[in-house]
């Protein structure tokens, strides 16, 4: 239940946030330069919000609504995406270091990821169709019965994707990526 509303407000340098910013809703608001590493944002709405160089590092989504939400530039240092709340969920996330994320599960259609790091980001049974990596390290990134039906990976590096454990149809890779669709089968490609 939404108890606070914030609408068309900018917030910078925000620092040290040790209460919870929980049940309320920001709507059109930008929010640069925070650190808001370990806060809790449970059951709060974003709408139509923008985050540029923030510290969201464990910080906590429990039914938290992203709608139509820009990151650029932000640390997501394990954030557990799964547990947002997935009415019109919508984010795209542009330079962001999001290792050890957690997105299984999550319809993430047309969901755009570019020039970010996703070490180690899991992402099993979520729906990627028609999603772009655009220049994305993928190390170590779990894809299981994930759905990546035109998905781009074309410029994405660092993936290992097993085509037998995942919706593929028409994904689109580079020819220089196929190591990591056959590293499996323990092959050498040269």
């Amino acid at each position: 239940m939404i108890t606070n509303w914030i609408e068309e407000k900018s917030f910078s340098n925000v620092g040290d946030i040790s209460q919870k910013l929980t049940q309320t809703e920001f709507e059109s608001c930008t929010f640069a330069n925070c650190d808001f590493s370990n806060a809790d944002f449970s059951e709060s709405d974003f709408l139509n919000c923008k985050f540029e160089s923030c510290n969201f590092s464990v910080a906590k989504f429990s039914g938290t609504g992203l709608k139509d939400v820009r990151f650029e530039a932000c640390k997501l240092i394990g954030i557990s995406f799964d547990t947002c709340s997935d009415f019109l969920f919508a984010a795209s996330f542009q330079k962001c270091n999001l290792a050890y994320s957690t997105f299984v599960g999550k319809n993430m259609k047309k969901m755009k990821f570019a020039d970010c790091s996703l070490r180690e980001a899991d992402f099993s049974d979520a729906d990627l169709s028609m999603a772009v990596f655009e220049n994305c390290d993928l190390s170590l990134c779990v894809f299981k019965q994930t759905n990546l039906e035109k998905a781009d990976f074309r410029t994405a590096i660092n993936y290992s994707i097993d085509p037998e454990a995942n919706r593929m149809r028409k994904a689109r890779f580079s020819y220089s990526g196929i190591a990591g669709l056959l590293g499996k089968y323990n092959i050498e490609i040269e």
